[in-house]
């Protein structure tokens, strides 16, 4: 039986302010942290949770800097590893020795890697068109570009810190939020809901504007490093891939698919019975396009230790 959709909201404590989140379920419930892609927020879940399985406590977080959370202190740029650390504060703050990671997009890269990190804490991983890392194999000519740009947009907007924010009418903030998405506009209202703040003229985005693309933020690792990775996780894992998902949103890597054609075989061997790939239908937002082709699929791997068919 599904969670119903009243949530409530949270908010924890940390050193720069904030992390806001939303929860559904009873707290008695096993616990599952919700991560939402880049430059989106909790909202990334509205659809999906109401139906997954009521025996569950699910939190659905916003990164920092994304939807309701506080944004980085002045001077600071958002690194990759500094969202991990998110969720040690997090299940700190919840008081959660050992939960189940479901994370979309940037969202499952940032839960793989603490899942390998803090492997005795998590018990399933769902990566939803997601990979647990970014390897290196494609863009070892890029990263040191990459950390420049990173630290040149942040001392650019610094020097303009005192300008005002774009401010669109929702129209106009809408369109262009569906123009940078592959969701239809339903879902479209949905994120911007938690992503926009009312101005007297109009909408701004709430996001930092020191958050650019996501690979001037990840920290790309070796195969190696991959390798001795996925060895120390302790979940089970399942990998939700939709049939024209990640490949179709950035199509610069659709040449090589090599990087996670590794990472899969990766994890297929290290993992064996524990790991599960299931292909749905959709596209990169499937989850809330159409949460109905992912619920069952989550919803049975949450529920039992039984694999589930490769295809639906």
């Amino acid at each position: 039986m599904a969670p119903s959709g009243l949530f409530s909201e949270l908010k924890m404590a940390v050193p720069w302010g904030h992390i806001a989140a939303k929860a559904w379920g009873s707290q008695k419930g096993s616990p599952v942290l919700c991560l939402h892609g880049w430059l989106d927020n909790a909202n990334s879940f509205d659809r999906l949770i109401p139906l997954l399985p009521r025996d569950f406590y699910y939190v659905a977080m916003d990164f920092g800097g994304h939807g309701l959370s506080s944004h980085y202190s002045p001077g600071l740029p958002y690194h990759y590893q500094n969202f991990v650390g998110e969720i040690r504060r997090v299940s700190a703050a919840l008081k959660w020795d050992r939960f189940s990671i479901m994370g979309h997009s940037f969202g499952g890269t940032v839960g793989g890697m603490f899942a390998c990190m803090f492997s005795e804490m998590v018990d399933k991983l769902i990566l939803l068109d997601s990979s647990p890392f970014a390897l290196d194999s494609n863009e070892l000519e890029n990263l040191l570009t990459y950390k420049r740009k990173v630290l040149e947009h942040t001392l650019l907007l610094e020097q303009a810190a005192k300008g005002p924010s774009r401010v669109l009418s929702p129209e106009e903030m809408l369109q262009r939020f569906l123009n940078n998405r592959h969701v239809g506009e339903e879902c479209g209202k949905l994120l911007l809901q938690r992503g926009a703040t009312q101005v007297p003229t109009g909408l701004v985005l709430s996001s930092d504007r020191r958050i650019t693309l996501p690979e001037h933020t990840f920290d790309f690792i070796s195969k190696e490093l991959c390798v001795h990775a996925i060895k120390n996780l302790q979940a089970h894992v399942l990998l939700v891939k939709a049939t024209e998902g990640f490949f179709h949103v950035r199509r610069e890597y659709e040449a090589d698919k090599g990087p996670m054609l590794f990472m899969t075989d990766t994890l297929k061997s290290a993992l064996g019975e524990r790991f599960q790939y299931v292909e749905v239908p959709g596209n990169h937002y499937v989850h809330m396009n159409q949460p109905d082709h992912v619920a069952g699929v989550v919803g049975s791997f949450l529920q039992s230790g039984t694999r589930i068919p490769a295809r639906l």
